[in-house]
């Protein structure tokens, strides 16, 4: 369609799924996540720990939050026509824009590129939330309208935070995080966004899909470079086979519950929504810790055993305590449920001190986490569907 009037969109709409647009908007984050991921690994590998956790979950946050802004407003506006696909098409061309930057955000803390980008971002979804405002009224029309004042303030923000002093921007930059994660929370005080459930949880599998499938792309080049250049193919197994036994679990694990159910409010899905930040790094850093593990078996890391074994086990943990966290534990019955995903993490990071071969064993604890979440689904009483 041309054009048509931007309207709310019904929160109980039937058969309501991502569209070919959202789906295509998603894959341009994979470029993102890739940047901070190749960042990330060369700072784990070097021995340099804090300063890369600190940088990736920075540029990090910057590709959720920019994934966010753009699903919750999709969810409650999306009209299909020719002025909200081109300024989806503006939104994409500042995440590209971003990801050119985050290198040189993460070595070397210059933020201009980056800024740059998110900067091309704002003004599409600030077009989007006022053009919203435009067939809106009463609290509606508020929200909308307090949504796009929060983009612009925000926005300036970062734009002075490049003027700032270097050494000042990383703690002004967590003032800039506090700040965004506000906007959502005052714009919904008075009115709640016609955000539709199904189609959040969607969106989120979705790019929990994303990251799971960035760090099996990832892992598979860390091992075939490897291999062209050492042939260590006794090396490199282990921790190949391990990697994909954790990423195919922590797939069945996120999706083993029917998330949708518990998001009625916005008291619900705020910090779910929020709490997804976790999981997305955590499932993303899996795959840089494997590229680690793999640098480290061929001698290309300055780092130990530990260290590079780390590397995978912490972001697993990680993974499972957050899946736990935020959805698997509404749907388990009984301590034996509620026990498994906690414990298996902890199991996760004592695989840690395993030697060459803790991914291996990180993997089939993984396996095995799965193996007795879905016997004890099965035979536990009203525990269907809680299989992580």
């Amino acid at each position: 369609m041309t054009y048509v009037p931007m309207t709310a969109r019904s929160r109980h709409e039937d058969h309501r799924a991502a569209t070919p647009l959202e789906l295509f908007f998603d894959l341009c984050f994979v470029v993102a996540i890739a940047q901070a991921g190749a960042r990330l690994v060369h700072s784990l590998a070097e021995g340099h720990p804090g300063t890369g956790v600190i940088g990736y979950f920075f540029v990090f946050f910057g590709v959720w939050w920019a994934w966010m802004n753009f699903t919750w407003f999709a969810s409650a506006y999306d009209c299909d026509d020719v002025p909200y696909r081109i300024a989806t098409l503006v939104q994409i061309a500042g995440v590209l824009v971003y990801a050119a930057g985050v290198s040189r955000a993460f070595d070397d803390n210059d933020w201009v590129v980056a800024v740059i980008g998110y900067l091309i971002m704002r003004v599409a979804l600030t077009a989007q939330w006022l053009r919203a405002a435009a067939g809106e009224s009463g609290p509606a029309r508020r929200a909308a309208f307090t949504y796009a004042a929060g983009l612009v303030v925000c926005q300036a923000g970062w734009v002075a935070l490049l003027f700032a002093p270097e050494d000042s921007r990383r703690w002004l930059f967590l003032v800039l995080v506090v700040a965004e994660l506000f906007v959502p929370v005052v714009a919904e005080r008075g009115h709640q966004t016609p955000w539709h459930a199904h189609h959040i949880a969607e969106r989120y599998g979705l790019f929990t899909i994303i990251v799971l499938g960035e760090t099996i792309a990832a892992s598979t080049v860390a091992v075939k470079s490897a291999l062209d250049e050492h042939e260590a193919l006794g090396e490199l197994l282990p921790i190949a086979a391990g990697g994909l036994l954790i990423v195919f679990a922590a797939w069945w694990i996120y999706f083993a519950v029917p998330m949708h159910t518990r998001l009625n409010s916005n008291r619900d899905a705020i910090p779910w929504g929020y709490g997804h930040l976790l999981i997305f790094l955590a499932g993303a850093a899996i795959g840089a810790g494997i590229e680690v593990a793999v640098e480290h078996a061929v001698g290309k890391a300055h780092i130990s055993q530990p260290a590079a074994n780390a590397a995978v086990t912490v972001p697993s943990a990680l993974f499972l305590l957050m899946v736990w966290l935020l959805h698997s534990r509404y749907f388990k019955r009984g301590p034996a449920q509620q026990l498994v995903l906690p414990l298996s993490a902890a199991a996760l990071l004592a695989c840690t001190w395993a030697g060459p071969y803790a991914v291996l064993w990180a993997g089939l604890v993984a396996t095995l986490t799965v193996v007795v979440g879905q016997t004890l689904a099965v035979r536990g009483p009203g525990a269907r569907g809680a299989t992580g």
